[in-house]
């Protein structure tokens, strides 16, 4: 059986889940960490190649020995959303994908 998803007042709702980030568009600007309520995404380092160098910290200064190109964010924690969508909302880019909870097996 389906749940069925509510508002506080009663309404229909169904969340839209973030499953993905696309790394080729994805400018790595931070707007949708910084609206998470879930700590859903990190914010990973790139090399000129487009390898994945690993996450970036805010207070860290690394530059992955002179390796990093740039930022891009991933999904990190999957499972954390809770669908609100604060994250499609600010990004400039719209790189993310979303899927509707009840298209996803739980």
């Amino acid at each position: 059986m389906m749940a069925e998803f509510k508002t506080r007042d009663g309404s229909p709702y169904t969340p839209l889940y973030l499953t993905d980030i696309n790394a080729e568009t994805c400018i790595g600007c931070g707007r949708c960490f910084k609206v998470c309520p879930q700590g859903v995404m990190a914010l990973y380092g790139v090399n000129d190649e487009g390898e994945i160098l690993g996450i970036v910290t805010e207070d860290d200064d690394d530059d992955f020995d002179g390796d990093l190109n740039r930022k891009i964010m991933k999904v990190e924690s999957a499972g954390a959303c809770i669908g609100c969508n604060a994250c499609a909302r600010v990004c400039p880019k719209n790189c993310q994908t979303h899927v509707p909870a009840d298209e996803i097996a739980a």
